[in-house]
């Protein structure tokens, strides 16, 4: 079950077509964060959770999904392959977890692709009166049933189809159209910037209308990990990082640039929305087309509506963009159905794979009620977010591979007489113990290098699981007096830190000539803990479907993935 992944020497050979540069991915980037929620969300959370505060909340929300990213971006250019949080874990933690985390990404990408589609639907059904759904209902009929839609959607279904059969024509097809639609979008953002700027009234955020905060800081971190899930999309960056030209520069590059975009639209909007009308005024469905309506701009709503199509389509392309690469990084291990993993000899893309997926993701939009499946959404998310920071740590103390076999070596024996002060200049191998802990963590100098490393990262992560829950639910469903909460906060605290040490009084990997994310062992640390907070935060529904999920999962790894796996 913890099978790792060896990779081949040369990572740069592969089947696909390496033909994207930085701006290619940084474009794909952005066109997966900047979607649907910047016309959708700035307006929700500002009126229900935050008020005008909600820029403090992206503001936080990006830091977090920062940590997030420059773990992925290590990983991208050391490990070049498809398959982001999927390859990561497989290189550096075991199988079983790598297939659990590949197949959470799967459901969720089939999951977020259909509600994009069904929004965009919805959205276009808006402009026009909602024409098409009443000639829908007339003609087809509607239906009444729990988790399904009132009426089949057949324009988010033909969406799907035709975005599908776009990317089926290759990487170079789908990075094109991304350009197109990621240009109107951001020339619509520019354009609400630049009006919202001279139509804002600072006296929206003054006393009389609430406040700048008017929640507190609770509504800033309520608001905060609702804002997380807009930066969700970077991960198709490390997901086509086999089709870049030079992935050890333009990943990290592209994934440092998308994302400092996509926080700064972000901040800028909500900045724009909250100083033009009132927050509490705002209309949660469609709060900028509105706001601009109401400040007797009426065209500028269309305009809106025009760059908010043109987002949710680049944020539906880079779903199908990295859907089938992730499968066929499964398929190509022998993990899933070997048939995925049949890459095209003309277009260069797993063919197969996209179209099955496609047409599942269409059947999706076309009978269920997204509503009630959106929810579900974030949670295997996270939980690739954590496996691939605690990836980074194991992999910073791994003893780097050599070509030729060397013995296991143990510690050498210490002698008994002191030992000169130049042992602390002597150069040790990544996950032995630093020269200068030596005298006082004698023990574990018996252990095989990166042995206490792992061991260390299993107890942070049970601390971290303890702490926040303590956090989540010490007040709430535990009922736990104020000494005992006190307590199990510092003795866990405590856990956290102690582990922490000990994986730092570890030698790490010297630098190598990618990418390396700082202050390790800290920063992938503090991901871990807010990822497993904001995953303790979602409702009881959401960890249901995920149960469900990873049984259907399990029962697939030990009938198919364990038998055909090529380690």
């Amino acid at each position: 079950l913890n099978r790792v992944k060896t990779l081949e020497d040369d990572m740069m050979e592969t089947s696909f077509n390496r033909c994207l540069s930085t701006i290619d991915l940084t474009l794909l980037g952005i066109g997966g964060m900047v979607g649907s929620g910047l016309y959708v969300l700035t307006g929700t959370v500002a009126k229900e959770i935050a008020g005008p505060a909600v820029i403090v909340s992206f503001i936080i929300a990006g830091f977090a999904s920062l940590l997030a990213a420059l773990c992925y971006a290590e990983f991208g250019a050391r490990v070049p392959k498809t398959g982001s949080a999927y390859m990561f874990t497989y290189v550096s933690v075991g199988e079983i977890w790598a297939f659990l985390i590949g197949w959470n990404v799967l459901l969720e990408y089939m999951i977020g692709g259909a509600a994009v589609a069904r929004a965009w639907s919805g959205y276009l059904d808006s402009i026009f009166n909602h024409k098409i759904k009443n000639f829908t209902e007339t003609h087809v009929g509607a239906w009444q049933v729990p988790f399904l839609a009132h009426y089949p959607d057949f324009l988010a279904a033909a969406i799907l189809l035709v975005a599908t059969a776009f990317i089926s024509f290759g990487a170079r097809v789908s990075s094109w159209l991304n350009h197109v639609f990621s240009a109107i979008s951001m020339g619509v953002i520019l354009f609400i910037l630049i009006m919202g700027f001279i139509l804002a009234q600072p006296k929206n955020w003054s006393a009389q209308e609430g406040g700048f905060a008017p929640h507190g800081l609770s509504g800033i971190m309520a608001g905060t990990a609702t804002c997380f899930y807009a930066f969700v999309g970077f991960d198709v960056i490390a997901a086509s990082s086999e089709e870049a030209r030079n992935p050890q520069r333009a990943v990290p590059r592209a994934i440092a640039f998308s994302l400092g975009l996509a926080t700064g639209a972000y901040i800028l909007v909500s900045m724009v929305l909250t100083l033009m009308v009132p927050w509490h005024t705002l209309d949660p469905d469609s709060a900028l087309a509105d706001a601009f309506y109401r400040r007797g701009y009426a065209w500028a709503g269309f305009l809106v509506a025009a760059g908010s199509i043109c987002a949710m389509n680049t944020v539906l392309l880079s779903n199908l963009f990295s859907l089938p690469r992730i499968v066929y990084a499964m398929a190509e291990d022998g993990l899933f159905f070997q048939v995925f993993s049949q890459v095209h000899p003309r277009t260069q893309v797993p063919v197969i794979g996209i179209v099955v997926f496609g047409l599942l993701m269409a059947l999706l939009a076309l009978v269920f009620d997204l509503e009630a499946l959106v929810q579900f959404l974030s949670i295997g998310t996270l939980l690739a977010y954590t496996f691939v920071a605690a990836s980074i740590i194991v992999l910073r103390f791994q003893q780097q591979k050599v070509d030729a076999p060397a013995p296991a070596a143990r510690a050498p024996a210490r002698p008994c007489w002191p030992i000169p002060s130049d042992k602390s200049k002597e150069h040790r191998e990544p996950g032995q113990l630093k020269a200068a802990f030596e005298p006082y963590l004698e023990f574990l100098s018996d252990f095989y290098p990166g042995e206490v490393v792992t061991v260390a990262v299993v107890t942070l992560m049970v601390s971290a699981i303890c702490l926040c829950s303590i956090l989540v639910f010490g007040n709430t469903h535990l009922h736990l007096p104020t000494w005992s909460y006190s307590l199990l906060l510092v003795l866990f605290s405590l856990g956290f830190l102690l582990s922490l040490l000990l994986i730092w009084a570890h030698e790490q990997q010297r630098s190598t000539q990618t990418f390396q994310i700082p202050l390790v062992p800290l920063s992938p640390a503090l991901s871990i803990v807010l990822n497993i907070y904001l995953m303790l935060k979602l409702s009881y529904m959401t960890w249901l479907r995920f149960a469900v999920w990873l049984l259907l999962g399990l029962l697939v790894y030990f009938g198919y993935g364990i038998w055909h796996s090529k380690e």
